[in-house]
């Protein structure tokens, strides 16, 4: 399965050479794949399959709000995807990934560009006005996005799924419509963007379930990440972030490092091995955890404030894109969708 755009770039989200049906015993866990090959997990391992995706991924939005402290929005997306996707590219090549054709990076360019340069690009932007568990659950809502651009395309969703969105849609109003006092809402202008980040991923993941991509699922993704990571230093470079006055704390130098090591490089890999050794409907469950990792390390390493009003919020948007998740086959949709910065 590829992940984020290349994954959905498959009607039924997977790769043609990894169509998974899971077995479970005891102590471990058997795919197989229309080669007829098996992977074995055991227990212990799939344990910390799932703990690494579930805590790496959810902390990289504490991560994106550390480094743009000192570090511009766009420079830093600019370095974390140039760097990683450099490393992934000469990875894949050395493995034996064939090069890549102009139409496939014609198709990789627009992908990058709507999910990584638009989509992380706001995101890091929007980390200046919002906090970062906020962020992570307005990130979520990118399924919601989905139903409502198939219903733009003429599709009728199922009726629980048009619940789960109105629900979801209600959650977002709540948490960011102003109310009397200031500190019981989301920055405006945070909250637009977002929306629009969610929005962008969204078109990009419809997009590229038709794209003729590269069957490398890492080079793919490789190859995404260079496209958006030169369009994001372009704009940086525009905008003339990098100034001789710019200083780079310590801390955010190292939450850059960690978001190139961590979230794109043992994050990409170890959630591409537990395509294989699990369930898409189980590997599906960091969309629901990731949202609550970021809030629980906001409020116990950054000081953040969630008032009562937010976490109300939070359950209702969350509820929302669970029930929308769930009438549109599970974690298919999940897996697809909502990627969120976390390349």
């Amino acid at each position: 399965m590829r992940l984020c755009a290349p994954c959905a770039g498959r009607p039924d989200a997977m790769t043609a050479t990894n169509r998974l049906t899971a077995s479970t015993d005891a102590d471990s866990t058997a795919i197989s794949n229309d080669h007829g090959a098996t992977a074995t997990a055991t227990t212990w391992q799939l344990v910390a399959g799932f703990l690494t995706v579930y805590i790496v991924w959810g902390s990289t939005y504490l991560a994106i709000h550390w480094g743009v402290e000192t570090i511009p929005p766009f420079g830093m997306g600019a370095v974390r995807f140039l760097t990683a996707g450099s490393i992934l590219y000469g990875w894949c090549r050395c493995r034996g990934a064939k090069k890549p054709t102009l139409g496939q990076w014609k198709a990789s360019a627009v992908i990058g560009a709507l999910l990584l340069f638009v989509g992380n690009g706001a995101v890091s932007w929007a980390s200046q006005r919002v906090s970062s568990g906020l962020t992570s659950v307005l990130v979520a809502t990118v399924p919601l996005w989905l139903v409502l651009c198939e219903l733009w395309q003429g599709k009728r969703p199922d009726v629980l799924k048009v619940i789960g969105v109105l629900i979801g849609l209600a959650g977002v109003a709540l948490l960011v419509l102003p109310t009397g006092a200031a500190t019981d809402t989301v920055d405006p202008m945070g909250a637009v963007v977002l929306a629009l980040a969610a929005l962008s991923w969204t078109i990009g993941s419809l997009y590229s379930r038709t794209a003729r991509q590269s069957a490398s699922p890492g080079l793919a993704i490789a190859m995404q990440m260079l496209v958006g990571g030169a369009l994001l230093l372009t704009l940086s470079l525009a905008l003339g972030e990098w100034t001789p006055e710019l200083q780079v704390s310590a801390r955010s130098a190292a939450s850059v490092l960690y978001l190139i090591v961590f979230g794109s490089l043992i994050g990409f890999s170890t959630y591409m091995w537990l395509l294989k050794v699990a369930s898409p409907a189980a590997v599906g469950t960091y969309a629901y955890v990731n949202p609550a990792v970021a809030v629980l390390l906001g409020v116990l390493l950054a000081g953040e404030r969630i008032p009562a009003r937010a976490v109300v919020a939070m359950t209702v948007i969350l509820g929302g894109v669970a029930m929308v998740s769930i009438a549109g086959g599970g974690a298919k949709r999940m897996v697809t969708a909502v990627w969120r910065a976390r390349s």
